[in-house]
């Protein structure tokens, strides 16, 4: 399966874009190279990425902008996901917020600064333990009953967290660290799959330090005219039908790199080499 429905009325392609990468050090300020950074965004839809993910906090705002200056007015297919609660004091700081009247005006910001009336995907960027939860997510509730968000998401969290926030509002997605290393958040995963709820893996590239004594990986890469890294993205997409992974880059040349990583088609044994990785 190449596609997914998020929140059941979206239709994605599986291997989205994630923005993160076009900022500054630390996650701060624009990249050097902005040109570059609108290329890039360009030629993800030309290649038919359908699902661009992006944040008020990268930047703040950094990318928002440059989405907007690449590709708006944006193709009628394009998905644009974005989170809030989060707030940026320095270069690598990342404190969360979740007060109701931050995360209202960070959304409204958002809807300002991407050029768009309604937010397809909303996620809270982070729980915040100084706020509950129910207010934290009841609010993202009451920008999509006004209109303003279409669906709503979580980004890093528990089981018990998404459970806690599902007896508030419907969630179409959750967003948190998995890949071949890192598994984590298999318990989420699970979670996501029996609910038909999307699972973004953020820092879905990571594998490239597999120990591979026995050359099994190597095997593998060599038999798809692969790089670990696709194999790694290849991996996430067999491994659940909920998986919409999200690769960064500034690259144009690794951005292709990537999304060449969904025509990798493992059989049964390759994958099980992987899992054992």
């Amino acid at each position: 399966m190449t596609t997914f429905s998020l929140g059941g009325d979206l239709n994605v392609g599986r291997l989205g874009y994630g923005t993160m990468q076009l900022t500054g050090p630390g996650t701060f300020g624009f990249p050097a190279d902005q040109d570059t950074a609108v290329v890039v965004l360009r030629r993800a839809v030309e290649l038919g990425v359908t699902l661009i993910d992006t944040a008020d906090s990268y930047g703040p705002f950094v990318t928002d902008e440059l989405v907007r200056r690449a590709l708006h007015p944006y193709p009628a297919d394009l998905v644009i996901a974005t989170k809030v609660g989060v707030s940026r004091p320095r270069p690598g700081e990342w404190v969360p917020v979740g007060r109701p009247e931050y995360l209202r005006q960070q959304t409204e910001l958002s809807l300002r600064t991407l050029g768009l009336e309604r937010i397809d995907l909303l996620q809270l960027h982070r729980v915040d333990p100084q706020v509950p939860l129910e207010d934290q997510v009841g609010t993202l509730a009451d920008l999509r009953d006004e209109g303003k968000v279409r669906h709503i998401g979580l980004s890093e969290v528990t089981v018990e967290q998404v459970e806690a926030a599902r007896a508030v509002t419907p969630i179409a997605s959750v967003q948190n660290l998995f890949n071949l290393v890192n598994r984590d958040a298999a318990d989420v995963l699970e979670y996501a799959e029996k609910h038909d709820i999307a699972f973004l893996p953020w820092f879905p590239l990571a594998g490239t330090g597999l120990p591979d004594s026995q050359g099994a990986i190597a095997a593998v890469a060599a038999r798809h005219g692969a790089s670990i890294n696709q194999l790694a993205l290849a991996w996430l997409l067999r491994r659940s039908p909920v998986m919409l992974p999200i690769p960064g880059t500034s690259s144009v040349a690794h951005l292709e790199e990537n999304l060449a990583a969904g025509r990798i088609a493992l059989t049964d044994e390759e994958f099980a080499v992987l899992d054992r990785a």
